[in-house]
């Protein structure tokens, strides 16, 4: 029997629905949630991405500052209007879209926002704080992944997971948040890479499945075993004469095939990605909890 599609756009329309009732109820107590948004240079990617998130904000009631910035800024411009945001009460979470222009050094331009905005989950402090186990903001595919499960009632708990990429952005920090010992961890954790001898082995023994290579087919059906759950974080872009860009977006996961055995699946498109922004949402009303010192979730 073909398996379960966790649809991930309803999952996050579900999450801003109760954000924005969030950001009302905060709003009639004088606090108004703010992010403030810099985008530097024209990368149509990231333009498309930018916008997406402002009129997220708009929809939540959040307040956005947003800054559009010539490719040609210097790296000091850049870190003086960081350390405005930084300064500036009405911002609760700073995000600078990535990559940044050729020139620009990405390290020390993240090093720079205060960790209590970085609602990117990047800085080292955040990262680390994550790391112990206290409380932090969690990068955000990461924890969108964690809130796709438990939303989906997959239990944790116990759970042979397998991730298949160890990057900083998602492999790393999602492995580190399922091994945590509260109710979003407890999971046994294998992390999987281009150097792992014999990957099959590792994700046939699995109950979770979560492909986050960047490489499309990097996980098949004689890979998993009856019933397992598979989370597809990958996208990629592979040619395709019937569509009017000339090519369509797939996963990591040989999604037809793979579907046949797992019991849930997310597609992609429509599965992780929608959850990326949600979670950005999810941090920025946090961060403007704390400031007002109101208790939040750890």
């Amino acid at each position: 029997m073909a398996a379960q599609i966790i649809d991930g756009k309803q999952v996050a329309a579900d999450m801003r629905a109760e954000l924005k009732d969030e950001v009302a109820k905060l709003k009639e107590q004088g606090i108004v949630p703010g992010l403030g948004v810099i985008l530097v240079g024209d990368d149509p990617a990231s333009r498309s991405y930018v916008t997406a998130k402002e009129r997220t904000c708009e929809d939540l009631g959040i307040y956005s500052d947003d800054n559009r910035l010539a490719a040609d800024i210097s790296q000091e411009e850049l870190l003086a209007l960081i350390d405005k945001m930084n300064n500036d009460p009405k911002i609760n979470g700073i995000l600078v879209q990535l990559p940044l222009p050729k020139g620009l050094n990405e390290g020390e331009v993240l090093l720079k926002i205060d960790p209590d905005k970085d609602v990117d989950g990047f800085h080292p402090t955040n990262v680390g704080k994550m790391v112990v186990g206290e409380k932090a903001f969690l990068p955000c595919t990461p924890h969108g992944v964690i809130q796709l499960l438990l939303r989906s009632g997959v239990k944790l708990e116990g759970a042979e997971v397998a991730i298949v990429g160890r990057s900083n952005i998602v492999g790393k920090p999602l492995a580190n948040m399922l091994i945590q010992k509260n109710p979003k961890g407890n999971a046994t954790v294998t992390v999987c890479h281009t150097r792992t001898k014999d990957l099959a082995a590792h994700t046939k023994r699995a109950d979770i499945v979560i492909a986050a290579a960047g490489r499309p087919n990097t996980v098949t059906a004689d890979m998993v075993k009856d019933g397992v759950v598979v989370i597809d974080v990958g996208v990629n872009r592979v040619d395709d004469a019937t569509k009017k860009k000339g090519y369509r977006l797939v996963g990591d996961v040989d999604f037809e095939a793979v579907k046949e055995k797992a019991s849930l699946i997310t597609p992609v498109p429509g599965g992780v990605g929608p959850m990326t922004i949600t979670m950005l949402m999810y941090n920025t009303v946090e961060s403007a909890k704390r400031a007002a010192g109101i208790a939040v979730e750890t």
